[in-house]
C-alpha cells in the first residue's frame, strides 16, 4: 500500500474536553490531564490508561512514559471508538456511545514540522499502532 500523499493523524475526545483544550491553547497528555485536574470525561479503558501512565515506557525516550504523550492515530476509526460503539466491553466504564466524541484531525507532515519548529518531541510507536506528540 502507497504512503498518501498528504497522511493525516487522528484524536478522538470527549466533547465536554474542549472547553480544556481551549483554554490550554492544546491538547494535553493524560498524565496533564490528571496533574492538573483538568476534568472532563474519560473515554479510554481505565487499564490501559493506568499502564500508559506507570508502565509503558518510549524506546526513543526512555525517560517518557506513554502516558505523558498525547496518542494520534493513523486510522480514522480507531479501536477504541469502535468498543465504544459496541458498548460491550467489561473494562470500558464510557458507554453514552459516539455522539459526543469529537474526531480531531491533523495533517502529519504539518504536525511534524511544526514540533520541529517548536522543539517539541515526538515519537512513532507501534504501541496500539499510533504515533505522539510528546
Amino acid at each position: 500500500m502507497p504512503v498518501p500523499a498528504n497522511p493525516k493523524i487522528y484524536h478522538i475526545v470527549h466533547l465536554d474536553r474542549l472547553p480544556s483544550i481551549v483554554s490550554e491553547g492544546a491538547l494535553v497528555c493524560d498524565a496533564e490531564v490528571i496533574r492538573r485536574s483538568l476534568g472532563g470525561t474519560i473515554i479510554g479503558m481505565n487499564s490501559i490508561k493506568t499502564r500508559r501512565l506507570k508502565e509503558l515506557c518510549l524506546t526513543s525516550h526512555p525517560d517518557l512514559l506513554v502516558g505523558g504523550c498525547v496518542p494520534f492515530y493513523f486510522c480514522p476509526r480507531s479501536v477504541m471508538l469502535y468498543k465504544i460503539f459496541c458498548g460491550n466491553d467489561p473494562e470500558l466504564s464510557y458507554r453514552r456511545g459516539q455522539q459526543p466524541i469529537l474526531h480531531l484531525e491533523a495533517d502529519l507532515r504539518q504536525t511534524v514540522a511544526w514540533a520541529n519548529q517548536q522543539r517539541v518531541r515526538w515519537a512513532f510507536t507501534h504501541f496500539e499502532c499510533r504515533g505522539s506528540i510528546l
